[in-house]
């Protein structure tokens, strides 16, 4: 597996790859962690954000947000704390923000401390040490599906999902790099 940080070598202490990971209870449906990924999706547009999203190979989904390295990783781990807790607020039968597994039942927890300093993800792209060898694959808003699952893609099917894409479903991620403002920081309570 690929676990890089959320930064580049040429400015490691300024993140400019925000993750947000949306790891549900056993108990939770996957079209609930869809519904999540589309109400952190929804939130982010609304401070002016674009995201993306991709499978986790895992249980989950990763929304990605990329920013321009500015952050130091205490403002990012804040900020993306701040937009977690705005969300748990609005519905704390359906999320958690707290790593504590007996909170995670029957709930989604939406895990922000990926945004901390020596924190890492896995890579899109990058196989997992699970049954069936499953891949990280980034996928459109449009693709997520109670079909899709995070383990739909392995090292099996990966390069036929990638022959037959006709765009990419991260089409000008790497040239977007967003500014978290103070207006954002405000709406979220931060400043």
């Amino acid at each position: 597996e690929i676990h890089p940080w959320g930064s580049r070598e040429e400015s490691l202490e300024f993140p400019d790859t925000l993750i947000f990971d949306l790891d549900p209870g056993p108990d939770v449906t996957w079209s609930d962690v869809i519904a999540g990924a589309h109400r952190l999706r929804d939130r982010l547009e609304a401070l002016g954000l674009t995201s993306y999203v991709k499978t986790s190979g895992g249980k989950g989904l990763h929304v990605v947000l990329p920013v321009r390295p500015e952050l130091t990783w205490e403002d990012a781990k804040q900020f993306t704390k701040a937009v977690v807790m705005d969300i748990v607020q609005s519905a704390p039968d359906k999320y958690v923000g707290t790593m504590t597994k007996k909170k995670r039942v029957g709930k989604t927890f939406l895990d922000y401390v990926r945004n901390s300093r020596g924190a890492t993800t896995v890579a899109p792209y990058s196989t997992r040490a699970r049954q069936g060898c499953p891949v990280s694959t980034p996928v459109g808003w449009d693709e997520l599906s109670p079909h899709l699952l995070p383990d739909t893609f392995t090292i099996r099917n990966i390069e036929k999902r990638l022959a037959q894409l006709t765009h990419d479903p991260w089409e000008g991620f790497f040239d977007l790099r967003q500014r978290i403002t103070a207006s954002m920081r405000r709406e979220l309570g931060l400043e």
